[in-house]
């Protein structure tokens, strides 16, 4: 029948409602006459027993149902049942469509009356086997429900728990019965139920099952995190209807932890990978602790901050903390300055604060008295970002700007890391973001260079042992980078300080020339080298030029610059023609890398090479300028050619033959003399200027000369404009460029004469010098410029040989040169008291400021030179000085 509507009684008739007992079992019913025959037949009975309601009608249901050998004890019930008794039991029927197979059913009867009084019966059957089947299923789901290891709910269509098994009870306490009404929100927090509720309403609505829906919470009364893995499906009643969802809920909490453990190891083991191709790739302090900080923002933390020792970066020679030692407590006992060098944060859209330790000395300074900030542009979660201020750590009790000076307190975490070299491990504080910060001292050799702070904000995982070792291991690896980079940078600075010293000081000034020159060490990740230049005065008011290159990098370049340099200056002022001169640097240079007195043994076996030695190697060229002439003879030991820019003309390659780098002997070295004209420009440079790894040589050649266009300009804007234009890569390799403009001492500047060889050429070459330096306007040095040309001009008649040339050049000094064709030179020494003679030469050295001899193509050549009076005239010599002539 069809539903009617509610009654009063708040009862709702409807037909076959669902879930009725009758949907799992099959009761079928009939009726006996009192004749004993079926006079009523159920279509139940139809379906039970296989015989139609018109078949069974009027037939003996003992003789139609049941087998032969019982239908005697049938026939006998069936008389006690008309005689008014009830009865129960099982009977045996004949299955129908099964060959004869036997049913066994549960047969009630009840004894009824007919409508004229007579005795009759009605009888309930119910097929045991379906009752059998409901036994097994019940005892089935015991056993699954209330014997299984795993958690086990059953929800109902309200999503209310509508059973609980014993091991659900037991993890969230109480019975099984407890739980019945209870929803997931009882269990977990909200998060996690809002996620299950609706896992739940999907399931439900769906009929699609969700598998393994991993759910983290805790049981009651424990802080520990527990994570299950959750199953679900939709529960039918026998008619199919959705009646609920079953949970089916497995702890997974051990297996979590162990891919945990496993994730972290590879974690940690990728991390570590990374810190070995990441740290380390620059030889600078800062650089290498913003690397360190790349590899664990946000890799290993949320948060990290690196101090080094003020110390370490100023370049102190004493290592600021050796832990586990008195060294330490005598610096400073932990509590030594530190530098805020670099810091890095992955947590978004947080103002990311930096504390400042009290008693810093950043207090006294302006400005510095307010949180720093990130602003918008901070760096998302994921990916690390280096701020201007540094992170609230648990160290920090203020502000540590980045680049600021502080200490820690003597009594703080940090501190006592420092002092100890070991972790700390300090919990961040209520209210604040960071959950946790590992401070970790970096020790490189036993040293503590200084402090890192790994931080991880609430709600991330907790630091671990494995974690911990991997700190350690990550700050060891930056300490070793830093203290090589420390060592380095020392080695660095000792070598450019050598090289530097060993440089001209200032504008060289030099006779005859307006010279300018720039030098650019290597800074980009490279040692310093060995390129040198020198400006050289010469007797005459001649000019030596120099510049040289010691192949190779590092401090024992720079020596052996400096040994070559020092060797220059020493031949140079030997006055030896540049082939000879770089002969003896030839040598010099083979002997630099050998043994102690293994240079004799080098020199005697020149065909085998340099043995158990290092070889140095050196290009140079050497150039002497002569300003009254405006010649210039060049040298080269294996340098690029000198470059030539002529008034009017296009920059050109001097031919110069290139000969043997310095150091590899054997081959001779050839001169080649040039005259340069008046405001000609002369560049000398080494291949830092126009060679690098993306420009060959013959490109930086042609734009160095391009770059020399327009000489009129100054010297000095000349030389910028040439550094400027190229591009040089100065900091691969070292520059050094030394350009000199040709000026030429002036005619009326020089005074020139030849003397016979006779006596009275003594007193012409007084007057001559008498009447020169007259026209000179220097008639405060006549009388001792007489005595000395009287001098020597007398020992060139005594001593020499052929015609007598006396000349004087005035410069920036006088310089008067007396030449014969004799080879012997003069030697001074100390004459007897009773010798009457040999007291000339130290009178010239008494009274010049400079002299000498030189040899000549054709003899030699002895020189004095003296300053140009300033107006407050010379000093005489005092009677000490003179006396000490005899």
């Amino acid at each position: 029948m069809s539903e009617i509507p509610e009654t009063a009684s708040g009862v709702v008739w409807q037909s076959s409602p669902p879930g009725s007992i009758y949907d799992y079992i099959r009761v079928a019913s009939f009726s006996i006459g009192p004749d004993g025959l079926v006079d009523q037949w159920s279509r139940r009975a139809v379906e039970l027993f296989g015989v139609t309601a018109e078949e069974a009608r009027g037939k003996d249901p003992v003789e139609a149902f049941m087998p032969a050998d019982l239908r005697e004890r049938g026939h006998h019930r069936v008389r006690e049942i008309l005689d008014g008794k009830e009865w129960t039991g099982l009977v045996p029927f004949r299955v129908p469509g099964e060959d004869g197979a036997h049913g066994i059913a549960e047969l009630y009867v009840m004894p009824s009356e007919t409508q004229t009084g007579e005795r009759a019966a009605l009888c309930i059957v119910v097929d045991v086997r379906a009752l059998r089947r409901i036994e097994t299923d019940l005892a089935a789901s015991q056993a699954i429900f209330g014997q299984s290891p795993f958690g086990f709910l059953l929800f109902g269509t309200d999503l209310t728990v509508k059973r609980a098994n014993r091991r659900f009870a037991t993890v969230f306490g109480g019975s099984a019965d407890d739980h019945r009404g209870r929803t997931v929100h009882d269990y977990l927090a909200r998060p996690e139920a809002d996620r299950m509720t609706a896992a739940l309403k999907k399931v439900l609505e769906t009929g699609e099952s969700v598998a393994d829906l991993q759910i983290v919470g805790a049981a009651p009364g424990s802080h520990d995190r527990r994570h299950w893995s959750v199953n679900l499906y939709r529960v039918h009643s026998g008619s199919g209807r959705p009646i609920g969802v079953a949970g089916l809920g497995i702890d997974v909490t051990r297996r979590h932890n162990a891919a945990r453990e496993a994730a972290s190891a590879r974690r940690n083991l990728a991390l570590l990978n990374q810190a070995g191709s990441r740290i380390g790739n620059s030889l600078d302090l800062e650089a290498t602790a913003r690397e360190l900080l790349d590899v664990a923002v946000p890799g290993f933390c949320d948060l990290a901050a690196v101090d080094l020792y003020q110390g370490l970066l100023t370049g102190d020679e004493a290592p600021p903390g050796r832990w586990g030692s008195s060294h330490d407590v005598g610096y400073g006992a932990g509590s030594a300055e530190l530098r805020r060098v670099a810091v890095a944060s992955a947590v978004a859209d947080t103002p990311v604060r930096v504390g400042k330790p009290r008693g810093s000395a950043e207090d006294a300074k302006p400005g510095n008295d307010g949180p720093g900030a990130t602003g918008p542009d901070a760096g998302a979660a994921g990916h690390p970002r280096h701020t201007g201020p540094a992170t609230e750590l648990c160290c920090d009790t203020g502000h540590v700007q980045v680049g600021s000076v502080h200490r820690y307190p003597f009594n703080s975490p940090c501190a006592g890391a420092l002092r100890t070299g070991r972790l700390g491990t300090v919990p961040g504080p209520d209210g604040g973001l960071v959950q946790s910060t590992l401070v970790v001292p970096m020790v490189a050799h036993d040293t503590v260079v200084g402090l890192v702070q790994f931080s991880r904000t609430k709600g991330s995982e907790p630091f671990g042992e494995r974690d911990r070792a991997l700190a350690v291991e990550l700050a060891a690896r930056a300490a070793v980078c830093i203290d090589n980079a420390r060592l380095y940078r020392r080695e660095h600075e000792r070598a450019l300080i050598l090289q530097r010293s060993l440089l001209p000081p200032g504008d060289p000034e030099a006779a005859g020339l307006d010279i300018a020159c720039r030098y650019l060490p290597g800074t980009v990740g490279s040692e310093v080298g060995g390129d040198w230049f020198d400006v050289i005065e010469l007797p005459g008011h001649r000019t030596a030029l120099v510049i040289g290159d010691v192949m190779g990098r590092g401090l024992r370049a720079a020596v052996a610059m400096g040994e070559l340099r020092t060797a220059v200056r020493t031949l140079a002022q030997l006055d030896l023609e540049p082939a000879e001169v770089l002969s003896h640097l030839d040598e010099i240079a083979r002997g630099l890398g050998a043994p102690a007195g293994a240079q004799q043994s080098a020199r005697a076996h020149k065909a085998r090479g340099p043995e158990l030695s290092e070889v140095y190697l050196a290009t140079c060229v050497y150039a002497v300028y002569d300003p009254v002439t405006r010649r210039c003879t060049f040298a080269n030991a294996g340098h690029l050619p000198p470059v030539l820019l002529e008034p009017g003309e296009e920059a050109l390659l001097l031919d110069v033959p290139p000969g043997m780098p310095l150091g590899v002997g054997g081959e001779p070295f050839e001169e080649v003399e040039v005259e340069l004209p008046e405001g000609a420009l002369l560049a000398l440079y080494t291949d830092g200027l126009v060679e690098s790894r993306d420009h060959p040589l013959d490109e930086g050649l042609s734009a160095f000369r391009s770059a020399l266009a327009n000489p009129g300009r100054p010297l000095e804007d000349v030389c910028d404009h040439v550094l400027t234009t190229l591009d040089t890569h100065h900091g691969e390799d070292d520059i050094a460029l030394l350009m000199a403009r040709i000026q030429g001492l002036p005619s009326e500047a020089v005074g020139d004469w030849r003397l016979p060889r006779e006596p009275r050429s003594v007193g012409r070459a007084r007057e001559l010098a008498r009447a020169q330096l007259t026209t000179w306007e220097l008639e405060p040095l006549v009388d001792t410029v007489e005595l000395l040309v009287s001098e020597l001009v007398t020992n060139a008649l005594r001593y020499g040989e052929g015609e007598i040339r006396l000349r004087l050049l005035r410069d920036r000094t006088l310089v008067c040169e007396v030449w014969d064709a004799g080879l012997v030179q003069p030697r001074r020494r100390r004459a007897k008291d009773t010798d009457e003679g040999g007291r000339g030469l130290q009178l010239v050295g008494l009274l010049s400021a400079a002299w000498g001899s030189r040899r000549t193509p054709r003899g030699k050549t002895v020189w004095f030179e003296l300053p140009l009076p300033d107006g407050d005239g010379l000093a005489e010599p005092t009677v000490d000085q003179l006396l000490s002539m005899f």
